[in-house]
C-alpha cells in the first residue's frame, strides 16, 4: 500500500511538472492591447473562471517568464498577464516620473475595470510582491487570495538586501569587486553604463541555490524582456546601492495586519537578494499568512524546487 503511495505521488508530481513545462504555452496567448491613460498596455489573458493576476519582478522585467512558469494555469482559472509601463509591449512613458509603484498599481486597477472583473487574486514575484502588496493594501476589497514569492515589505528590506548581495559580491569576488571600488571612487552609480555592465557580470549565486544556470521558458519570439529606465526610475539612479525613488518610501509593514484574505507567503532559505533575516518578518506583521520557506532554494523556487512549490500553489488555490 505504502509503495502504492509512494507511486502515485510520484505521477502526480509528474503530471503537474509535465503541465508547468508546456513548451508551447507562448502560443495559447494573445496580445491585447488595452489603451490606459493614453498608453497601449499590453494585456494576455485566458481561461475562465477566478481571475488571478500575476506580477513580474525588476522592476523592469516583462511578464513573460511569469507566464512561463504560470501560464498552464489557465486550465484552473483566469490568468492574467501585464506588461506595466515601460515593460515588455507595452508603451514607455514619455516622463520617466510616470515609472512608480503607485503607477503600477493604477495601470493594475485599470486593467482590472477594462477587463470587467469583480475580485482577483493576486501573485507577484521579488519586486512584483511590491505591487501586489500595495494593490492589496490600496484595494482589499478587490482581492481574494494573495501569493507572495521572494517579496519585499519595505523599502527598507530592499536596500538591506541590496547590502547582502552586495556583501556576498565583495567577499566572493574580490578582484571584480575591485573595479567596482575604482568605478565609484571616480563617482559613477549604478545607472552609468560603464558601472552597470560591470556589475550585471557577476555570477548569480544569491539568486540560485544549487544551479547558477537554471532557466525558466521564455517565449521563442523576439521580445524586450528589461527596461532598465524603469528599474531605475522606480529604485533609484543608485539602485544597486542606495535605495531611492518610491521604492524607499514604501512600507507596507502597518498596513499587513489589516488585510484578512488569504495569504501565502514562500521564501528561499539561500535567497540573497529576499533575505530570511527580513522574510520571516512576515511572520510578525501578517501572523495569520501561510508563511514556507524552501529550504533547497534562493530567489526563485519555483525552478529550484518545483515538485514541492506547485503542490503548495495547486493547494493553496485549491487547483485540481
Amino acid at each position: 500500500m505504502k509503495r502504492f503511495a509512494s507511486m502515485l505521488c510520484t505521477v502526480l508530481f509528474s503530471l503537474i511538472l509535465s503541465a508547468q513545462n508546456d513548451p508551447n504555452i507562448f502560443d495559447k496567448f494573445n496580445s491585447q492591447m488595452l489603451t490606459v491613460d493614453g498608453y497601449n498596455i499590453n494585456v494576455e489573458t485566458l481561461g475562465s473562471g477566478n481571475p488571478v493576476f500575476f506580477f513580474a519582478g525588476g522592476p523592469g522585467n516583462s511578464h513573460d517568464y511569469m507566464q512561463g512558469a504560470f501560464g498552464h494555469y489557465y486550465k484552473n482559472c483566469q490568468v492574467v498577464f501585464i506588461d506595466l509601463l515601460g515593460r515588455g509591449k507595452s508603451d514607455d512613458a514619455k516622463n520617466k516620473m510616470e515609472y512608480s509603484i503607485e503607477n503600477d498599481v493604477h495601470l493594475a486597477e485599470e486593467v482590472r475595470k477594462l477587463l470587467d472583473l469583480d475580485k482577483i487574486s493576486v501573485v507577484g514575484h521579488s519586486y512584483g510582491t511590491v505591487v501586489a502588496q500595495a494593490y492589496a493594501v490600496k484595494y482589499p476589497k478587490q482581492v481574494n487570495k494573495m501569493v507572495l514569492i521572494s517579496g519585499f515589505h519595505s523599502g527598507e528590506m530592499w536596500q538591506a538586501n541590496c547590502d547582502s548581495y552586495n556583501h556576498y559580491a565583495k567577499t566572493h569576488f574580490p578582484e571584480k569587486w575591485n573595479i567596482v571600488d575604482s568605478l565609484r571612487a571616480l563617482g559613477y552609480i549604478s545607472s552609468d553604463p560603464i558601472l552597470s555592465k560591470h556589475y550585471g557580470s557577476f555570477p548569480t549565486k544569491y539568486i540560485y541555490y544549487h544551479d547558477t544556470k537554471i532557466k525558466g521558458m521564455r517565449p521563442k519570439a523576439k521580445y524586450r524582456n528589461w527596461n532598465s529606465d524603469v528599474y531605475y526610475g522606480i529604485v533609484g539612479r543608485d539602485a544597486d546601492f542606495f535605495v531611492s525613488g518610491t521604492m524607499m518610501d514604501t512600507d507596507f509593514r502597518k498596513d499587513l495586519r489589516k488585510l484578512n484574505f488569504p495569504t501565502l507567503i514562500i521564501a528561499g532559505r539561500y535567497d540573497g537578494v529576499s533575505t530570511p533575516e527580513y522574510n520571516i518578518q512576515y511572520k510578525t506583521y501578517m501572523p495569520k499568512a501561510q508563511f514556507i520557506i524552501f529550504e533547497n532554494s534562493a530567489h526563485n523556487p519555483y525552478l529550484e524546487e518545483p515538485e514541492k512549490f506547485y503542490q503548495l500553489f495547486n493547494d493553496f488555490f485549491n487547483f485540481k
